[in-house]
């Protein structure tokens, strides 16, 4: 945290704009910060009413409690259930998939149970460079016998270790999946009790899935139809079968139909209920999972309780003593629609309140999201070192970070973990929570805590699937693992979902669920010859936001980086390993050093 070889030196004081848009940032105290953000919040809201404003959480440091703040501050201050994070760009899709389909946005299963599965197929996720933790697991199941699938158009370090490598072509994954489906349906592999106890929707689902032949995914993913065969018997062969997934699926535009059919393979199969076995969306960020669980999205208040539900409505205006909006939020993609494309002023965003994140670096498009941010009449960016959304910011809020504070995270397989300060912070740096309780205060809306676990116990007093997962118990077990219903020692929390084939519907059937195969958008053509495929390496993690302000990260992988390219692609072009290229879309451009390696498919970056 105090690194003195961070290449961006910590946030430690308050400072804002105090002359408009084109004034400079100046250093002020706390209590002038935060009545010049609670004066304009104010303002704002009086003015253009509660939509217009808009909330991004932080998936990272700041913790569950943190998250839990950031949502109420959004929905019980503000009126408006404008509230979103990161996972809207990697896995929202796997939270709606799996909440249409088994009714929990979470892996089914606990990641030491990884290494007794018999088949995991993994799909779109290398959990070498992802989650290295996870990785080690894959390969113990695979020493003690399991039969490994990589389906990924790259030759990932997954995919080297595996039985079988599904290389298959860029955005097909739900031509992949349906197809797999056909084949368990017609080849007569599917659990028979299972499906007729405790699913439904089969015939609905068939009706797509039918079309989905071997032959003809081939023709869309580019694998042969014998593979696809194979790893369909395989996978239904057995009853401790996974599926693990990661952005490779989720980063599409049909992210949430490949989620709900892997799902469906897994209920088709009667993978669900026991040890090593069913779905295992996992996660990216250190504490993403814990970010969705306390509600920061915009359809759905702490514990996954829908918006819309009068019920769950009424529960929270009790608890926190305001009126709340039904109204589904705006998602955060959705912020240039609501500024730079909204012609009406009264539908616009008018403030943007940002914790913990970066999406002048890290969103899609970001030439159109820098210039959003320069057109939204007031943004707070609320974080721990500069980054590039500082630099379009009104106001800027040093927090501390982890290891300065005291909370808990949600591990990807739905542990809560508690996490502790350790270090007293440098400079005049503040908990996210609190200063977003004294921003609330100032706007008339007392919150007053004295610690985070005041926070955590009114959560989990609003959210009956965690009410058991208290701090005295996380410090016990060491983790807790959701759901946990009881505070009673009795109940440790839950390893594996859906025991006996109850789902968390709410009739606890599953609902089997796909959809036809679209392809991308946008396709290569004469302009655009090539396919790009973003991908994760151990040196920098995603776009770079937090190791890319780590000299000794950098140092691993030197500017510019690199792009990869197949050799037939590289000896058409005259590219040379280390010639700086430029790597050009309609959207933008950048250089970089070229690559050539076997890993790629001759066609793709």
């Amino acid at each position: 945290l105090n690194d003195p070889q961070i290449l961006t030196k910590r946030l430690k004081e308050p400072m804002i704009r105090k002359n408009g848009k084109n004034s400079p940032l100046e250093v002020v105290s706390w209590d002038e910060a935060i009545k010049f953000v609670a004066d304009n919040f104010k303002k704002i809201k009086e003015k253009w009413g509660p939509d217009s404003f808009l909330g991004a959480a932080s998936a990272r440091g700041p913790g569950n409690e943190a998250g839990y703040i950031t949502q109420k501050f959004t929905r019980a201050v503000m009126g408006t259930n404008n509230i979103d994070h990161c996972a809207r760009i990697c896995h929202a899709a796997s939270v709606a998939g799996s909440r249409q389909t088994i009714g929990e946005g979470a892996m089914s299963l606990s990641i030491p149970e990884i290494e007794n599965a018999e088949v995991i197929f993994n799909i779109g996720y290398n959990a070498a460079a992802s989650h290295p933790i996870v990785a080690r697991r894959i390969v113990k199941a695979k020493e003690k016998g399991a039969f490994i699938i990589c389906a990924d158009p790259r030759i990932t370090e997954t995919a080297r270790i595996s039985d079988l490598h599904l290389q298959l072509k860029g955005g097909s994954n739900v031509a992949l999946v349906n197809s797999l489906a056909n084949v368990i349906i017609s080849e007569d592999l599917i659990d028979h009790e299972f499906v007729k106890f405790h699913t439904k929707g089969f015939d609905e689902f068939w009706e797509i899935v039918k079309e989905y032949t071997p032959e003809y995914a081939a023709t869309i993913t580019g694998l042969s139809p014998e593979d696809i065969r194979f790893t369909a018997r395989k996978y239904a062969s057995s009853k401790h079968s996974v599926i693990l997934w990661g952005m490779g699926i989720t980063q599409f535009s049909q992210g949430v139909e490949t989620v709900k059919c892997c799902c469906s393979l897994a209920m088709l199969t009667g993978n669900f209920g026991r040890p090593s076995c069913g779905t295992g969306p996992v996660r990216g960020q250190n504490n993403v999972q814990g970010t969705c669980d306390m509600g920061d999205l915009p359809d759905v208040y702490p514990g996954y309780q829908n918006v819309t539900d009068p019920e769950i409505q009424a529960k929270f205006e009790k608890a926190w003593g305001v009126k709340l909006s039904n109204k589904v939020g705006i998602q955060l993609t959705r912020v240039p629609e609501f500024v730079i494309h909204e012609k009406d002023p009264a539908k616009r965003i008018h403030a943007y309140y940002i914790t913990g994140e970066d999406p002048a670096q890290s969103d899609p498009d970001l030439e159109e999201i820098r210039e959003t941010l320069d057109q939204v009449d007031f943004v707070v960016v609320q974080d721990i070192f500069w980054n590039k959304t500082a630099e379009h910011a009104d106001a800027v809020l040093p927090a501390t970070a982890w290891g300065e504070h005291d909370g808990c995270y949600t591990s990807s397989d739905r542990g809560f973990q508690r996490v502790r300060k350790v270090v007293e912070p440098q400079g005049n740096v503040l908990p996210d929570w609190e200063i977003t309780c004294r921003i609330a205060t100032a706007m008339g809306y007392p919150m007053h805590y004295n610690n985070t676990e005041e926070i955590w116990n009114e959560m989990i007093d609003l959210c009956p699937k965690f009410t058991g997962a208290t701090y005295e118990k996380m410090e016990r077990q060491g983790s807790v693992q959701w759901p946990c219903w009881d505070k009673g020692p009795q109940d440790k929390g839950t390893m594996f979902l859906h025991k006996d084939g109850h789902f968390a519907t709410p009739d606890g059937i599953g609902i089997l669920k796909t959809s036809p195969y679209h392809p991308p958008t946008e396709v290569e053509n004469e302009e655009f010859p090539l396919s790009l495929c973003t991908v994760r390496e151990v040196g920098h993690y995603s776009v770079r936001t937090m190791t890319g302000n780590c000299r000794m990260l950098r140092n691993l992988e030197d500017e510019p980086g690199w792009v990869e390219m197949s050799l037939e692609d590289c000896d058409k072009l005259g590219l040379r390993e280390g010639e700086i290229v430029k790597v050009l879309s309609k959207r933008g451009s950048v250089y970089t050093r070229c690559k050539p390696t076997e890993r790629v498919k001759q066609g793709a970056v």
